[in-house]
């Protein structure tokens, strides 16, 4: 039986089996499909784990494949997909497409497979983070600029804070008027996008001022920071929470 899971008029979600401490229940593959058309775009095809990939393209009539962005769980079982389907792979690094120019530099328009869609560019998480949202569905993909439980790590270097609370503001001025529903790289589907942006852009600004806090006590680097502001979590989820740690230091000391 298939585990592919209709959750909107156009968006479907195959999880696949990686559930992890930084995975959540695992990374929830998109499948996008006009209702009554044939063909099918699949988002962030995931890693390549226990028959997953292979259950993806028995789907069929894949026309693209595209990534939110580059980290493995996401983007790790694209080019077997590829082989697989036939379909171009589509990102906004250069790196990560096959037979496929990389998504534009700038926000905007995209139909393919009857089916219609803005691209949001989100860096933050990453730098090539991107979003999506499907305009007929008021539906946002948000790969892990917002997760579906929990907050996302800021992934220093490549991730910066800066361009992260730019991307949080431009996504919550979206859900604002267009979006109904998050549907994220991890976790559940999420029904109150305005709320949950607002929430993520306090988490960060409550964050900022407890590392500045940690500094001000004494603090003299990240991992003296984490110690202090992350305490109530557990210690195996330091070195992620270091990660944005760093940035946020960065971000402080206007590097980025």
């Amino acid at each position: 039986m298939s585990r592919l899971e209709p959750v909107t008029r156009c968006a479907s979600r195959m999880l696949a089996p990686n559930a992890g401490l930084m995975t959540l229940d695992g990374t929830n593959t998109w499948v996008l499909q006009q209702p009554g058309g044939e063909q099918r775009v699949v988002i962030d095809p995931g890693p390549i784990e226990d028959g997953h990939v292979d259950e993806v393209a028995a789907l069929g009539s894949i026309s693209l494949i595209v990534l939110t962005h580059g980290h493995f769980d996401h983007c790790e079982a694209a080019p077997r997909l590829h082989e697989l389907t036939g379909a171009p792979v589509v990102a906004r690094d250069p790196k990560l497409c096959i037979a496929a120019e990389p998504l534009s530099d700038a926000t905007g328009r995209t139909s393919l497979a009857g089916l219609d869609w803005l691209t949001v560019l989100t860096p933050g998480h990453s730098s090539d983070s991107v979003s999506f949202l499907l305009e007929n569905d008021r539906a946002l993909l948000t790969g892990d600029t917002v997760l579906g439980r929990g907050t996302a790590v800021v992934a220093h270097p490549d991730g910066q804070l800066g361009p992260y609370l730019d991307s949080l503001q431009r996504l919550r001025d979206l859900a604002a008027t267009e979006v109904d529903i998050l549907l994220p790289g991890h976790g559940p589907v999420l029904d109150n996008p305005l709320a949950v942006l607002e929430y993520y852009l306090a988490h960060r600004a409550e964050r900022l001022e407890q590392v500045r806090a940690a500094l001000a006590a004494g603090a003299t680097d990240a991992d003296a920071v984490v110690e202090r502001v992350y305490a109530d979590v557990d210690q195996s989820l330091w070195p992620a929470a270091k990660q944005s740690v760093l940035a946020q230091l960065d971000f402080i000391d206007g590097r980025t």
